[in-house]
């Protein structure tokens, strides 16, 4: 987590930012392979190949700096919440004053803090994902709840 005044940034888990390094890189392997393949059938030149291994690898390198440095999976300041990088969250961003509750569940047998909006949607956030305990998460989002909605701890 990083903090910024009284804004918090909730990085990705280590673990996922390998994965998806990971998958870069099987991804270079196989269009790197699929063009050997096609150069070889039709007589392509094989400089292309270097330059596309090249790109490929900068492609993957520059990603893992983007995801251990800037990317977030979710901010939270005073006024809300903004969730990043995660399929399935529900509604990604909103307000604290349009928050009912927070639980913790689990979706799909995923540890999740759910966010109950007043107007019947939620925000699932995965706990696992983050690079912080949920303990840790789930007070400062509770702690922002209680903030908007005037209550003290």
């Amino acid at each position: 987590m990083s903090n910024t005044g009284d804004v918090h940034f909730y990085r990705m888990a280590p673990s996922f930012a390998a994965r998806l390094v990971g998958l870069g890189f099987l991804a270079v392997a196989a269009v790197t392979f699929l063009y050997a393949i096609a150069a070889f059938a039709w007589s392509w030149p094989a400089d292309v190949l270097v330059v596309l291994v090249g790109l490929g690898l900068a492609a993957v390198f520059g990603g893992a700096a983007w995801l251990r440095s800037r990317a977030y999976v979710v901010r939270v300041d005073d006024l809300g919440y903004d969730v990043r990088l995660v399929r399935g969250v529900g509604v990604a961003t909103g307000r604290w004053e349009d928050v009912e509750e927070a639980v913790a569940a689990h979706p799909r047998g995923v540890p999740c803090v759910v966010l109950q909006r007043r107007d019947g949607t939620a925000t699932s956030i995965p706990v696992e994902m983050l690079a912080v305990g949920s303990d840790r998460f789930a007070d400062d989002v509770r702690e922002r709840l209680d903030r908007a909605a005037g209550r003290r701890r």
